[in-house]
């Protein structure tokens, strides 16, 4: 930026860095004048809600990993002395594990928003691939977190997941040595997942970066999915959206805060406060419950794939139930390319809208599942629900491309806006 198109600022301290290093004026540019659509619901608030729980899960994780010890003989321990010893350990410690699932629920839901809205299709494609790897890396850091206490569920959820990285051919055995470091889950696991776990929240925010930065690029979706066209469609996002984000944050803390004082382990495990033995299996071993819809979808394949009318399995059931697990993901990643109907708010798609709250419904059902005993009624109501998960994507979003008749759009956003108030 050329000192001819600066604005000079007020304070001579801000002004002397600016000159010499723009980032005020930049933060001028992109969070005080930028051009943001009128019509935002608080649906919108869940990005900011998601940048503030990450920065509060790196602050807490590096005050913890002061006092944590990365040996699978102290590592219970430690955490104990943690939350009994450490001042103010069991806030850290609280506010860290309630955190993670707070930041799970503030993803989830914009992912939501993402799908009715149709926030994924051109020309955010891009930018909605880059969330999904901000998912991914967060499921990552999540599941190497939870080994960290080192309790039961720690344990044995360590090594059933990383197990599963077996039914690979080939190189799926050389896989889980090298995430062990050994030949069972013990003291060098611990520290692999350590550092990774301390190592990929940077990463993170650095796909944060780029996110936000494709964001800006091609400008925020809204809920009529109609573009804005000029001045008349927008607002600028200081102060209208920093005051309606503030409120959001705040009640959403509010909540967070209520969890993590008054129900600090109503979202745990409570056989994780049993230190880890690898010669006591538990009874019913199940990852933390924003893993368990995609638990219930590798669970729920428990038949192998092979030729008709023949012995020869060409997928076994493992692998089958790995594959459909990653595959689950993978189809959130190619969802820009897989729904090509011309109209992106589901306010404007009838069929797609319930489509997608039956998607969403579905999504709780699987995590219901993944949650009890692969036994009984649950294996073919989860099978049940995988299939659904994906009909919507390999056949329903196609059939909707073809024949799902397009409602009528509004001019612009704020014809919409204007609509809408006249209709109250």
């Amino acid at each position: 930026m050329g000192s001819g198109t600066r604005q000079k600022l007020d304070n001579p301290v801000m002004e002397w860095v600016d000159s010499r290093l723009p980032v005020f004026s930049l933060l001028q540019k992109e969070y005080g004048v930028f051009p943001t659509p009128k019509n935002f619901n608080y649906f919108w608030n869940f990005g900011a809600i998601a940048m503030v729980m990450l920065v509060t899960m790196i602050i807490t994780g590096i005050v913890l990993a002061m006092n944590y010890a990365t040996t699978a003989t102290d590592a219970f321990d430690s955490v104990e002395r943690i939350m009994r010893d450490v001042n103010h350990g069991w806030l850290l410690r609280y506010l860290h594990a309630n955190g993670a699932s707070f930041f799970f629920i503030a993803v989830y839901i914009h992912i939501f928003r993402g799908m009715y809205y149709g926030s994924y299709k051109q020309p955010r494609e891009l930018l909605w691939m880059l969330g999904v790897l901000i998912f991914l890396l967060m499921m990552a850091t999540a599941f190497m977190g939870y080994v960290l206490p080192w309790g039961q569920m720690s344990f044995w959820g360590a090594t059933v997941i990383t197990n599963l990285f077996s039914a690979i051919p080939l190189v799926g055995d050389s896989i889980v040595t090298l995430l062990w470091g050994g030949f069972s889950v013990d003291n060098p696991t611990l520290n692999r997942f350590f550092a990774l776990h301390y190592l990929f929240p940077f990463l993170i925010v650095g796909v944060v970066f780029l996110h936000v930065w494709a964001l800006h690029v091609t400008g925020s979706n809204n809920p009529t999915g109609v573009e804005a066209k000029g001045k008349q469609d927008t607002l600028p996002f200081h102060p209208y959206y920093t005051m309606k984000d503030s409120f959001g944050i705040v009640v959403f803390l509010i909540i967070y805060a209520t969890f993590t004082f008054f129900l600090p382990n109503a979202l745990g495990h409570p056989d994780n406060y049993i230190p880890a033995d690898p010669l006591v299996t538990p009874a019913h071993i199940v990852p933390e419950w924003y893993f368990l819809p995609f638990y219930a979808i590798l669970r729920a394949i428990t038949f192998d794939i092979g030729i008709p009318f023949t012995d020869i399995v060409i997928i076994p059931a493992k692998l089958g139930g790995v594959l459909a697990m990653f595959g689950s993901i993978a189809l959130l990643f190619v969802l820009p390319f897989l729904d090509k109907h011309p109209v992106r708010s589901s306010r404007y798609r009838p069929w797609f809208k319930w489509f997608l709250i039956a998607f969403t419904v579905n999504a709780f059902v699987l995590g219901l599942c993944g949650g009890k005993p692969a036994e009984g009624f649950w294996v073919p109501l989860a099978q049940l629900s995988t299939f659904y998960y994906f009909a919507f994507f390999l056949a329903v979003i196609p059939f909707l491309n073809k024949k799902e008749p397009v409602m009528a759009l509004p001019e612009s956003i704020s014809a919409a806006v204007l609509e809408k108030k006249s209709a109250k």
